[in-house]
């Protein structure tokens, strides 16, 4: 029926995806947009099936405008980015959505900063307790390797230098 609905409004080329349109990977839609040119209108049947949000749509009509080309929806009368008025509500919803993600990167902040307050620890679970630490340079300084210790504690040999910050508990290399 949309191929129908394309045909019947005069498009020339028709792309149609085989996956949902709520996957991240939509060759076709991909395809469509390298084949691009300034002038060129993209005619959907219905905004949903081109877009998965709203913040995705906004992301191609940005793509077309710089690309110099338009956007135009059939169930949806009021897009039409290759008229004045359509570029206007655009640009109002662009307005929109950027105000939306300054509020979400203001509520994750104020979110991270109070868990930080309670004592949250962010980031991954380190690879060594204090414990452990404490052992790796009590078996350094005694003049273990750091590729056996490393092994003993199943770290990368990397990680057990960081660990230790090559503090003073490490022998000195002597490639001498």
């Amino acid at each position: 029926m949309q191929r129908e609905l394309l045909s019947q409004e005069g498009c020339a080329r028709i792309f149609e995806e085989k996956v949902s349109g709520a996957k991240n990977d939509r060759p076709e839609l991909l395809r469509m947009l390298d084949h691009l040119r300034e002038g060129d209108v993209i005619m959907v049947t219905r905004l949903d099936r081109l877009a998965r949000s709203t913040l995705h749509l906004l992301e191609i009509a940005d793509r077309l405008n710089e690309i110099g080309a338009g956007l135009r929806s059939l169930a949806e009368p009021w897009l039409d980015t290759s008229s004045p008025a359509g570029q206007m509500i655009m640009t109002i919803f662009s307005g929109i959505a950027a105000f939306e993600r300054s509020l979400i990167v203001d509520r994750t902040r104020a979110g991270r900063e109070a868990a930080r307050r309670k004592g949250v620890k962010f980031g991954p679970k380190p690879s060594l307790s204090p414990d452990q630490i404490a052992h790796a340079q009590e078996l350094v300084a005694e003049g273990k390797p750091v590729a056996q210790v490393s092994a003993l504690l199943g770290v990368h040999r990397a990680t057990l230098y960081r660990i230790l910050g090559r503090s003073a508990a490490l022998p000195q290399r002597s490639d001498a």
